[in-house]
């Protein structure tokens, strides 16, 4: 059977559908590899259920034991400061058969593996949101149980854009706080782009679009050549002694790589406290 045909076959949950969740879900149905039909969701605010069921024309259920009883594949988009007093109580309701996937940033595979210990197939995946548009950058660790199913798996993460598999810990760390929490980062950067060029007289909506496309044409370039460094990318901008070499001369003299390097391990530090918050 081949791997889309295997994923039309299943019933696939998600337990709490937030933004991430929510992102995860479009991208799925999206992409036409899983059909509404088979999507089943559950929230412990039964106004935003109802409200996302409408939304993405899925079918919702009231109770997270009825969406475990219903599906094959279940997603945990879930807080981790509220993933063990969701999940605790009826983690018996899981069983060996079930995939069973936690969107939850600083909760580990162990800590997975003990709050369900009748699963046996678990994954960590970190998309961004940018799932929502098949842009994502998706990280995921995997029980040794999961290696038969990878196929299909990375091809169903892979609706959501470049999907990365990586160990648990420092690895899996990185890649939330660098492409998951990047996003936030990046939008800081634009929006400082944005203040700039208001301050010299150019319009809110005009200043966004001038911001927006930059940074979409500078990734653009680099996505059309992966071959080439982004050291090499940025020499072919830069003529000596002109405009941009100005400007990253000040950038390099104020230790920005420093700010970033600081901002990224305040961010790496948290999502490790939260795993010990979860583990207490």
């Amino acid at each position: 059977m081949a791997k889309h045909e295997i994923i039309n076959t299943l019933k696939i949950g998600f337990i709490g559908v937030g933004n991430l969740g929510q992102a995860v879900m479009k991208a799925f149905i999206d992409s036409g590899v899983v059909s509404r039909e088979n999507i089943r969701i559950a929230n412990r605010t039964e106004r935003k259920l109802e409200r996302v069921a409408a939304e993405f024309q899925v079918r919702s259920v009231p109770t997270n034991e009825q969406l475990i009883d219903e599906c094959d594949v279940v997603i945990l988009g879930i807080k981790p400061q509220d993933l063990y007093q969701a999940i605790e109580p009826i983690s018996s309701s899981f069983h060996s058969d079930h995939v069973v996937m936690s969107l939850a940033a600083g909760v580990s595979l162990s800590s997975l593996q003990k709050l369900i210990p009748s699963a046996e197939k678990i994954l960590r995946v970190m998309p961004n949101t940018a799932a929502k548009i098949r842009r994502s950058v998706t990280a995921y660790a995997a029980t040794p149980k999961c290696q038969p199913i990878l196929p299909w798996i990375e091809e169903l993460l892979g609706t959501m854009g470049v999907v990365v598999p990586v160990e648990d810990g420092e690895m899996m760390q990185s890649l939330t706080v660098a492409a998951s929490s990047g996003i936030g980062f990046l939008y800081e950067l634009m929006i400082y782009w944005k203040e700039w060029l208001e301050e010299r007289g150019i319009d809110s909506d005009t200043a966004k679009k001038i911001t927006v496309q930059t940074f979409a044409g500078a990734a653009a370039m680099a996505e059309i050549a992966p071959d080439t460094s982004l050291d090499e990318l940025q020499r072919k901008v830069t003529s000596l002694k002109g405009v941009t070499a100005a400007g990253l001369d000040s950038m390099r003299e104020l230790e920005i790589e420093r700010t970033l390097r600081i901002s990224f391990e305040k961010a790496s530090m948290r999502d490790k406290e939260l795993g010990q918050n979860f583990n207490k």
